[in-house]
């Protein structure tokens, strides 16, 4: 994945449910050069790394994946401001992206 501004989507390789075709587009999204006020930070490479690494507070990707899969949605952080799967559901969804999930990109 190059380290560049570009357009990124998420497809099934294997249905994760059975409401799902295998080969459907789950996701799209960008990682632009630049935003309203700066230059972004953000490239290919660190947005897709995020997706596969991250959590559900921080990718709408992991978070829509989590809920097709039926994993348990849970309030963490200070306050509950944040939505994760725990550790258990993120680790779950980690795995789920290894076996499951391709991804293609557009620069």
């Amino acid at each position: 994945m190059p380290a560049a501004a570009g357009v990124y989507g998420w497809h099934f390789e294997r249905a994760p449910c059975a409401d799902l075709d295998a080969g459907r587009l789950l996701y799209v999204g960008i990682a632009p050069r630049y935003m309203a006020n700066r230059t972004s930070t953000q490239n290919l490479r660190k947005r897709v790394r995020y997706h596969f690494r991250g959590n559900a507070a921080g990718s709408t990707l992991r978070l829509t994946l989590g809920c097709l899969l039926g994993i348990e949605l849970r309030r963490v952080g200070s306050g509950g401001a944040r939505m994760t799967f725990g550790k258990a559901g993120e680790a779950a969804l980690t795995d789920g992206f290894r076996m499951r999930f391709g991804v293609v990109s557009s620069r």
